[in-house]
């Protein structure tokens, strides 16, 4: 039985990435441009944004939860970080004002949810219209653009062949998995997620971790609102709509369970660049937009139909 089990739990990350592949080789038998370096890259580029904000949301989602937010998290703090460049400040300053501005909304997600006792969706759902509406106030609804080349080389320079907002990715990659695999608040993480009274009466600080849990998500809606504002050298007040629907996407197609309690960054990356070559391969091959979305939308559902598949399997 242990043996059956552990096959199971390992089926479902392997069989995402043999996901990826075979999608992959599907669209490059369908058009030659796919299996291109330049275009490899580009998709890389492409997935970037929805890869870091889906890396919160996943920390989010292991511990039970859902953050609704994220999108105008990253539409307000592109707004703070374009108008403090505007105001001279210098450009490390600026960025930590984006990224600062973005967790601390994060925070105010998670006090509402620990001290006001609010439901992750009513909570999230109201600063979702907070934050958009901030947005728009500091702005009068009209881009904030015009940066110098120094800060846009964080979207479009290269370290060496690389760009320089995939390096950023995989560190921000990186740092996640060691956080979530090697340090205590990763256990945490999973333990709440897990069982709540369970962990509370093992010890663990539920609420200093939630809290953490969702001023993470905000902070790196906040990083990838500075990704987007260099890419594009505007920042939009209504920038990143349904940004949040892609990440919960990329954590659940990952193998992020919207129970709680499971799920890697690991997967979430893979399930983030299977969003990204679905859509890079529909526009490669001429696909409308509106079909693009019923594609996303078959590939979400049937995830969690899997998910559901090998929980019950598991038992």
């Amino acid at each position: 039985m242990n043996l059956r089990r552990a096959i199971i739990s390992y089926a479902r990350p392997f069989g995402t990435l043999a996901v990826l592949v075979a999608l992959g080789g599907i669209i490059s038998v369908l058009t030659p441009y796919f299996l291109t370096v330049p275009n490899l890259l580009n998709v890389a580029q492409q997935t970037v944004i929805n890869a870091v904000i889906a890396v919160g949301m996943t920390l989010v989602i292991i511990s039970a939860g859902i953050d609704l937010s994220v999108g105008s998290i990253l539409a307000f703090a592109g707004v703070v970080l374009a108008q403090a460049l505007h105001a001279g400040w210098p450009l490390p300053l600026a960025i930590l004002a984006g990224v600062g501005v973005g967790t601390a909304c994060g925070l105010v997600n998670g006090l509402l949810i620990t001290m006001g006792r609010l439901p992750p969706f009513i909570a999230t759902l109201g600063m979702m219209s907070v934050a958009r509406g901030a947005a728009l106030l500091a702005t009068g609804g009209r881009p904030v653009s015009g940066f110098g080349e120094s800060f846009r080389w964080l979207a479009n320079g290269r370290l060496a062949t690389v760009p320089a907002a995939v390096v950023l990715m995989l560190l921000v990659y990186a740092a996640a998995y060691f956080v979530l695999r090697r340090t205590k608040f990763g256990r945490y993480v999973y333990a709440v997620g897990g069982n709540e009274e369970a962990a509370l009466l093992s010890g663990v600080p539920v609420g200093i971790c939630k809290i953490a849990i969702y001023g993470s998500c905000g902070g790196l809606a906040g990083l990838a609102a500075v990704v987007l504002t260099s890419r594009l050298n505007s920042a939009q007040p209504i920038a990143g709509l349904s940004y949040e629907l892609d990440a919960i996407a990329a954590a659940v197609i990952g193998g992020a369970s919207l129970m709680g309690g499971e799920g890697s960054v690991l997967g979430t990356l893979v399930g983030a660049l299977i969003m990204g070559v679905l859509r890079n391969g529909l526009n490669l091959l001429g696909v409308s937009s509106f079909v693009q979305q019923v594609f996303i939308g078959v590939v979400i559902i049937a995830a969690v139909l899997l998910d559901m598949l090998f929980k019950q399997r598991k038992r």
